[in-house]
C-alpha cells in the first residue's frame, strides 16, 4: 500500500511540473514595482523622464506639472521638479516634442492662468507638501494644500485617469488648458474643445515644436481627446489667459481652454477618463471605449502595477544591496517608459499632414505591431537596444518597424519623430545601424527588404540629405573621407561645427549595415561601406595620437586642445571622441598604441572618478561634463570603460564599471543619475542594467556575429527569460560566487559548466539559454581574460 502511494504521489508531482511548465506565465511574479522609484534623478529632469502615472511604452503619460506652463518648448529639462513646491497643472502628452492637455482642479474663486512658482497665489497653483506625495510605476497621488483636493493619476495605455476627492464645496473647478505651450510642445498654433453630452469635453491641440521648425519645417503635430466626466457640471465657460468667457460651451484658437464647475459633497470623487489619440476624435473616443469599458479607476491602478510587473519580471535579481536594486529596476523602469505609442487600438498611426497610416491585422481583427513616437537613438545602441534585444525583442520589432513605415511614406528612416514628423536632435541619423543590430542578433520578423533599402540609403545616399533626416553633411563623408571643420548655421540661429564626431559616427554606422549587406549577400553594398568604416583613421593625427578635426584643404585644424568641448565635436572633445571607433578598437589600439591607449584609459577614469564620473558635481547641468576627460552623464563615452576588455586589462573594466554603478548612479531625486545629468529616455537607466548583469557589447551588436563582453555582475542571481519567438533558449541565468561590494573582479567564469578562458561570448550562444558563473575576489586576476580580445573590425576574420 506504501508503494502504491508513494508511486501515485510521484505521478501527481509530476503532473504538476508538467502543468506548470505549460503555463509559465501563470507563475506567480515576484514584486518588483516595490523598487521601482521614479523620484530618483527628478531634479533636473527631461520634459518625458517623469511620468510616474503610465503603462511601458504608453501613449498616456500622465504627471504633475511644476514648471512646464509656457516653457521655452527645446529640449531642456521642464515639466517636473523634485525641488519644486507647487503645482501647476497635471498633464497627459508627454513626448519628445509633444505635450499639451493640463487639467488642473481647484476650488473657491475661479482663476485661469497658473501663476509662478515664485508667487503661487498668482493664479490658480497650488502648494502640495512632499510627505503626501506617492509615485509609483503606473500611479501617482499628492495632496493639494491649498485646495484640500487629493489627486491621484493613473493610465492604460491610450486613456488618461483622472480622479480627485474634493471637499464640500459649490465651486469645485476643472482647469482644461489646451493653448498653451506646454513642456516640449513649443508654440500651439491652433486648440479645440468643445461640452459634448452634458458630460465629455472633446477636441484638439495643434502644436509647432521648436525641433520640428528646422527639421521638418511648416509642418505640425496633432493631438486629440475625448474626456468622459464622472458627473456634469453645473456652470462651465471658457477663457484666453485670464479673460473668462462666462457659460461658453467651446473654445478655438491659442492661449484658451474650457473650466468646468461642480458642486461637490466632502470626500466626494471627480473621476474623469480621457481617451487619448494621435490621429482623430473618434480614435480617442475608441481608445477610450476600448480600454476602459466596464473598469474603474482602482481596477485599471491595479492592472497598470501587474502589468508593470510582468515587464519588469523579464529581468529578475537576487541578492546584493537592496539600494543597488533599486537602481536596477528604477533604470529598467526608465528603460521601458520612453518611446511611447502613437497607433491607436485598431492600427491607425499618425502621417505627416493629417494622413493616417494603418497597420495590418491579424485574425482576430487586432493589429500585428505598434508604432512609436520617439526621440533619437543616439549612443542607444550601448544600453537601449542591447537591453531591449535581450529581454524585450518583440518591443525592439516593432520600433524598428515603425520606422521603416516612416521610410515608406516619407522617403527616409527617421531619427526622431513625432506624429510622422521629423524632430532629429542631434542631425545624425543611427536608425540604419539599429534596424541592422536588430537583424544581426536575429531579430527578423520585420520588413527586412524595405528595411534593408532604407538602411543602406541612410548611409549611401548624400542627396536629399536635411536636418529632419540627418546626416545633412554625409556627401562630405562620401566624397572626402571626412567630414571638415566648418560651421553650419541653421535657421533659428544654432551653429553646429561637428565634422569630426560625424566622422566617427557615420564610420560606424557604415560598419554596421556592411555586416547586414554582408548577410544579405550584397557584396557591393558591403565592401563600399567597410571602406566607409575605416575613414575614422583619416582624422586620426599621428602627432597628438588624438582624432583631430581637418578643414576642406586636408590641414588639420592649427590651435588644437584635445579638451575644449564643441569644437568638432558634438557634447564632447577630442579626448572624449578618440575613443569613439567602436566597431574596431583594435585599429584604434594599433593607432594610439597599447602603452598609450592604456595610459590614457586608466588617467581618464582616476580624474573622472573626483567629479562623479559627470560634470561638476555642485554645477547642476545636462552638459556639465562636456570638457572634462570622461563624461557618463552623455552618450559619447559610454562605451570606454569597456575598452580595457579589448586592450589587455580585463579586470580594469571590472573595476571602473562597477565603480560608476557605486558612485555615478545614486537613489536621491538630485543624485540619480549623475547630478541633475541627462537621462535620455532611460538611456542611462538601461546601461546600468547591463553594466550590472556584467553584460556589455561596445560594438552595439553591430557585427554580423554580435558579442557580449563581461564585466563585474552586481547581484548573487540573475535570470532572464529569453523570448521564445526570437530566441532557442529557455532563460538566461547568471549567478555570481563570492559577491560582496568589494569583490570587483572576475576570478574565473563558466558557461553550463564548461570554463570560459574570454571576456566575452558570441550573443548567440548565450541566447540558447543556461547558466553562466561567475566566481568573484577583491584582488584582480591579471590573467583571465587577456589572451583573446573580442572582435574588432580589423581582427573578426581570425576569430
Amino acid at each position: 500500500m506504501m508503494k502504491y502511494a508513494t508511486t501515485v504521489l510521484l505521478l501527481l508531482l509530476c503532473l504538476a511540473s508538467c502543468s506548470e511548465s505549460k503555463n509559465e506565465e501563470k507563475k506567480p511574479l515576484h514584486d518588483l514595482v516595490q523598487y521601482v522609484d521614479p523620484q530618483i534623478g527628478s531634479v533636473h529632469g527631461r520634459w518625458f523622464f517623469y511620468t510616474p502615472a503610465a503603462r511601458p511604452f504608453g501613449m498616456a503619460k500622465l504627471a504633475p506639472h511644476t514648471n512646464a506652463y509656457n516653457s521655452q518648448g527645446g529640449w531642456g529639462p521642464t515639466g517636473y521638479d523634485d525641488r519644486h513646491t507647487s503645482i501647476e497643472g497635471f498633464g497627459n502628452f508627454h513626448e519628445f516634442q509633444i505635450g499639451g492637455l493640463v487639467i488642473m482642479p481647484t476650488i473657491g474663486s475661479l482663476k485661469t492662468v497658473p501663476g509662478t512658482l515664485e508667487n503661487p497665489d498668482e493664479g490658480y497653483r497650488s502648494r502640495f507638501d512632499k510627505e503626501t506625495e506617492h509615485a509609483e510605476a503606473g500611479y501617482y497621488s499628492v495632496h493639494l494644500t491649498d485646495y484640500d483636493i487629493r489627486a491621484e493619476l493613473t493610465s492604460t495605455e491610450r486613456v488618461a485617469l483622472h480622479r480627485y476627492t474634493f471637499p464640500k464645496t459649490d465651486e469645485a473647478h476643472l482647469i482644461i488648458d489646451i493653448g498653451h505651450k506646454q513642456g516640449e510642445s513649443s508654440d500651439v498654433t491652433d486648440a479645440h474643445a468643445r461640452l459634448v453630452n452634458g458630460d465629455e469635453v472633446e477636441g484638439y491641440i495643434e502644436t509647432y515644436p521648436e525641433y520640428v521648425k528646422f527639421c521638418d519645417p511648416e509642418k505640425r503635430v496633432m493631438m486629440y481627446f475625448v474626456a468622459k466626466l464622472g458627473k456634469k457640471p453645473i456652470k462651465m465657460g471658457s477663457f484666453i489667459d485670464s479673460v473668462q468667457n462666462v457659460g461658453a460651451t467651446k473654445t478655438k484658437g491659442i492661449n484658451n481652454g474650457l473650466y468646468l464647475t461642480f458642486s461637490m459633497h466632502q470626500e466626494e470623487i471627480l473621476e474623469m477618463q480621457i481617451g487619448l489619440s494621435y490621429t482623430s476624435i473618434a480614435n480617442a473616443r475608441l481608445n477610450l471605449e476600448t480600454e476602459t469599458k466596464g473598469k474603474d479607476f482602482d481596477t485599471i491602478k491595479n492592472e497598470s502595477k501587474n502589468i508593470w510587473n510582468k515587464k519588469l519580471n523579464k529581468i529578475v535579481v537576487e541578492g546584493g544591496r537592496e539600494k543597488d536594486r533599486v537602481k536596477f529596476y528604477t533604470g529598467l523602469y526608465h528603460a521601458l517608459l520612453g518611446r511611447g505609442l502613437s497607433s491607436d487600438v485598431n492600427g491607425d498611426y499618425p502621417l505627416v499632414d493629417g494622413k493616417i497610416g494603418k497597420t495590418s491585422l491579424d485574425s482576430d481583427g487586432k493589429p500585428k505591431y505598434h508604432h512609436y513616437n520617439t526621440d533619437g537613438i543616439w549612443g542607444g545602441f550601448w544600453n537601449l537596444s542591447q537591453l531591449w534585444a535581450l529581454a524585450y525583442p518583440d518591443y525592439f520589432s516593432e520600433y524598428v518597424q515603425s520606422n521603416i513605415d516612416f521610410y515608406k511614406d516619407r522617403g527616409w528612416l527617421h531619427d526622431g519623430a513625432a506624429n510622422g514628423v521629423f524632430t532629429n536632435g542631434v542631425q545624425t541619423n543611427f536608425q540604419g545601424l539599429l534596424l541592422a543590430s536588430a537583424y544581426n542578433v536575429g531579430i527578423r520578423d520585420f520588413d527586412i527588404n524595405n528595411g534593408y533599402e532604407a538602411a543602406l540609403k541612410n548611409e549611401l545616399e548624400y542627396r536629399g540629405r536635411n536636418l529632419g533626416n540627418g546626416k545633412y553633411d554625409l556627401s562630405h563623408f562620401i566624397k572626402d573621407g571626412y567630414v571638415s571643420y566648418k560651421d553650419t548655421v541653421i535657421s533659428n540661429g544654432w551653429v553646429f561645427n561637428f565634422g569630426a564626431s560625424h566622422t566617427l559616427e557615420y564610420s560606424f554606422s557604415s560598419y554596421a549595415v556592411a555586416q547586414m549587406a554582408e548577410s544579405m549577400k550584397d557584396k557591393e553594398s558591403h565592401d563600399r561601406l567597410m571602406e566607409q568604416a575605416g575613414y575614422y583613421k583619416n582624422l586620426f593625427d599621428p602627432e597628438t595620437k588624438f582624432i583631430r578635426p581637418r578643414l576642406e584643404s586636408g590641414a588639420f585644424i592649427e590651435d588644437f586642445d584635445p579638451m575644449r568641448g564643441w569644437d568638432g565635436f558634438q557634447e564632447g572633445n577630442a579626448y572624449q571622441y578618440t575613443w569613439y571607433v567602436p566597431h574596431d578598437p583594435a585599429g584604434l589600439i594599433d593607432l594610439v598604441g597599447k602603452p598609450l591607449f592604456n595610459e590614457r584609459l586608466e588617467t581618464m577614469f582616476t580624474a573622472a572618478q573626483k567629479s562623479m564620473f559627470g560634470g561638476n558635481p555642485e554645477e547642476i547641468h545636462s552638459f556639465s561634463g562636456v570638457e572634462k576627460l570622461y563624461n557618463h552623464g552623455n552618450q559619447p563615452c559610454l562605451h570606454n570603460a569597456w575598452l580595457f576588455n579589448y586592450s589587455g586589462k580585463p579586470w580594469l573594466t571590472q573595476k571602473w564599471v562597477r565603480t560608476i554603478c557605486n558612485e555615478f548612479y545614486g537613489t536621491e531625486p538630485l543624485h540619480g543619475y549623475g547630478v541633475g545629468q541627462d537621462e535620455d529616455q532611460g538611456q542611462l537607466g538601461a546601461w546600468y542594467v547591463m553594466a550590472s548583469m556584467g553584460l556589455f557589447d561596445v560594438q552595439g551588436h553591430t557585427s554580423a556575429k554580435p558579442t557580449f563582453q563581461f564585466g563585474s555582475p552586481l547581484f548573487d542571481k540573475i535570470t532572464v527569460q529569453l523570448d521564445k519567438d526570437y530566441y532557442p533558449g529557455k532563460e538566461l541565468v547568471i549567478e555570481t560566487k563570492n559577491q560582496h561590494p568589494n569583490n570587483l573582479y572576475v576570478q574565473s567564469l563558466t558557461f553550463n559548466g564548461k570554463p570560459i578562458a574570454k571576456n566575452w561570448m558570441y550573443h548567440s550562444e548565450l541566447m540558447h539559454g543556461g547558466k553562466l558563473v561567475f566566481e568573484m575576489a577583491s584582488e584582480p586576476d591579471t590573467e583571465w581574460g587577456t589572451k583573446t580580445p573580442p572582435p574588432s573590425m580589423s581582427t573578426e576574420n581570425n576569430r
